[in-house]
């Protein structure tokens, strides 16, 4: 098979370029913009401490700007949505309890899927659940009635 002669120089001058071109085209190093943490509650709470401490660890360890970003509203979906929807790059992550990730999907219709569109990462903390009555105020109740 014979190249025609202009055809046969582009190959040459592709071929003598591509080792200077695959040196400038280097991979991007993953740390090379700040991290968002996505916390689906309004400032104040213990979720959003927790993620600004988080955040902080994370900044001295990595030296990189993280930044915590409050999402709030529609029983934790906004906040939580917004990570679903986010590039798979690792600079979106998203920090909330068993409501944000589990009770909202028995209780809302969502516009992403729990099960497929999030990789847990680490459980950051354990809290008790803890169960009231109005036993105690019954009880008070009957004891003020009783004095009159």
């Amino acid at each position: 098979m014979k190249l025609p002669r202009r055809q046969f120089l582009r190959l040459t001058v592709g071929t003598a370029a591509f080792p200077v071109v695959s040196r400038i085209a280097g991979a991007q190093t993953y740390r090379s913009r700040p991290i968002t943490i996505v916390v689906p509650v309004p400032p104040g709470g213990a979720t959003d401490v927790i993620g600004r401490l988080l955040a902080e660890r994370m900044k001295n360890s990595l030296g990189q700007p993280v930044i915590v970003e409050n999402v709030s509203g529609g029983g934790m979906t906004i906040g939580v949505g917004r990570v679903a929807h986010a590039a798979p790059d690792g600079y979106t992550l998203g920090l909330g309890s068993n409501g944000a990730y589990v009770a909202t999907g028995a209780t809302y219709a969502l516009q992403y899927d729990l099960l497929n569109d999030f990789e847990p990462v680490a459980m950051l903390s354990t809290g008790p659940f803890v169960l009231v009555t109005k036993r105690r105020c019954r009880q008070m109740t009957s004891r003020v009635s009783s004095l009159g």
